[in-house]
């Protein structure tokens, strides 16, 4: 083995120990590189430092939207924001910047069924996986099913940990369908655990005067409002069916092709 076979094993070796995956696969190419440019001693390592970072920021990207566990993917930049209600239009660019993830603060996308509220909130989700925020998405069922589980299993405890914890947790569906008193309970003393605190984006079919026909507890309907809406982003969903417009011309390609 000569001295620069010797040299590059020993750079591998050092790259498998430190964890250095993309140093180790680019290296190489990377110093044939400079050499031919007269790249300075600096210059190269800031090159080859930059490509690991990048490597590992988008990896880690990657594996918060994996964690997230959104049903699907939803980006801000697929939205036609002339199509949106007028309110989630005039509202779009602020919360573009996660301002209120920053400060704590919730956001209730609320209107009829078809107007975007769901790709809203899942673009806004993605977005903030990839400001580095840990996000979880779920539906208003899924959620009551789980922590009822958790309550059966007495882990409930360690659920309530982890849900805390989220910078940003999206409740989807609240409203498409009724709960009984345990889950009514359970939904409010979580989603109260995060008020104030940090950022919880939910959206609903069903204006707040409506909250009662999914609670069916007076007191506890007041209650959950008040807590959730208290200096939240509050967007009127209301308005021509996005989802509607998308499938007309989803046909109209079809026709065409």
């Amino acid at each position: 083995m000569n001295r620069h076979e010797e040299q590059t094993e020993h750079i591998l070796q050092y790259c498998r120990d430190i964890k250095l995956p993309t140093i180790r696969q680019c290296f190489e190419k990377e110093i044939e590189d400079a050499a031919q440019q007269d790249v300075s001693y600096a210059k190269f390592l800031a090159q080859l430092l930059q490509k690991e970072w990048d490597a590992r920021r988008a990896t880690a990207q990657y594996n918060r939207i994996r964690r997230a566990e959104f049903p699907y993917k939803k980006y801000l930049e697929d939205l036609s924001i002339p199509d949106l209600p007028e309110d989630a239009q005039k509202k779009y660019h602020l919360l573009k910047t996660l301002k209120f993830i920053e400060e704590g603060r919730n956001l209730i996308l609320a209107g009829n069924p078809g107007t975007g509220k769901t790709h809203t909130a899942i673009g806004l989700g993605i977005t903030a996986c990839e400001a580095g925020y840990r996000v979880w998405f779920t539906t208003v069922p899924l959620l009551i099913n789980q922590m009822k589980e958790c309550r059966s299993d007495k882990t409930l405890r360690s659920f309530q940990m982890r849900f805390e914890k989220y910078d940003l947790v999206i409740v989807d569906e609240l409203g498409y369908i009724s709960f009984d008193k345990e889950g009514a309970e359970l939904l409010f003393t979580h989603l109260s655990l995060r008020a104030g605190r940090k950022s919880t984006i939910i959206t609903t079919n069903l204006s707040f005067e409506r909250w009662g026909e999914i609670f069916q507890d007076p007191v506890m309907t007041a209650a959950m409002i008040d807590r959730l809406t208290h200096q939240a982003y509050l967007v009127n969903m209301n308005g021509n069916s996005y989802r509607m417009k998308e499938t007309k011309e989803w046909l109209k390609e079809q026709q065409l092709n």
